[in-house]
């Protein structure tokens, strides 16, 4: 960062910006985020960006408007220019990713979801029963499913393959498909991890 000289004449206003551990200028920072809607964002990463442009703005300032105002602007300003930025990286971070659903080849029935080593399987979970029948985290999660889902679920731990489930329950490909990502989707498995 270049050293920038401030004025004399606006070395109250820096004080008075940064008295008590920053609070005026942390304040403005807050309700700026507020007023973007950026409630899940570490606001330290927003007040070291405060922190900047406040220098910044000191130096640019011009005596035309009042300061608040002009500091405000410039932080709305390199607030949304960084939120850009983020939303830039992570759909950048988005095309380059893969489903652990995607098949592995083609015409498998294997996904490379299947291939990652985990001791967790909605199978085992299944059959751990306890002495009155399921465990209380089977029927929440079963619960959650439809009877098509289950039978699916049934037929599925029971050792069938995908093409004899669709026809001995005379479904299409894409309802096993659907009925199968159900089945694994971290909504609805997610009541067996707690």
């Amino acid at each position: 960062m270049e050293k920038i000289i401030i004025p004399e004449y606006l070395k109250p206003m820096v004080d008075l910006y940064y008295a008590n551990h920053a609070k005026k200028l942390y304040d403005i920072v807050d309700k700026i985020l507020f007023k973007l809607h950026f409630v899940d964002v570490d606001k330290n990463d927003f007040y070291s960006l405060a922190n900047e442009t406040f220098m910044y703005a000191i130096r640019d300032y011009d005596s035309s408007v009042s300061f608040e105002s002009f500091l405000c602007s410039c932080l709305y300003k390199k607030f949304c220019t960084e939120m850009t930025r983020r939303n830039r990286e992570k759909r950048k971070a988005d095309r380059m990713s893969v489903s652990i659903d995607a098949p592995i080849g083609e015409g498998e029935d294997i996904t490379i979801g299947d291939t990652i080593a985990d001791d967790f399987s909605i199978e085992k979970e299944l059959f751990e029963k306890t002495e009155e029948g399921y465990s209380k985290r089977m029927l929440a999660y079963l619960g959650r499913l439809s009877s098509l889902q289950r039978e699916v679920l049934k037929l599925n731990t029971a050792g069938y393959l995908p093409n004899e489930i669709r026809e001995e329950l005379q479904i299409s490909e894409r309802e096993y498909t659907d009925c199968y990502a159900a089945i694994r989707s971290y909504r609805n498995v997610s009541v067996l991890l707690s």
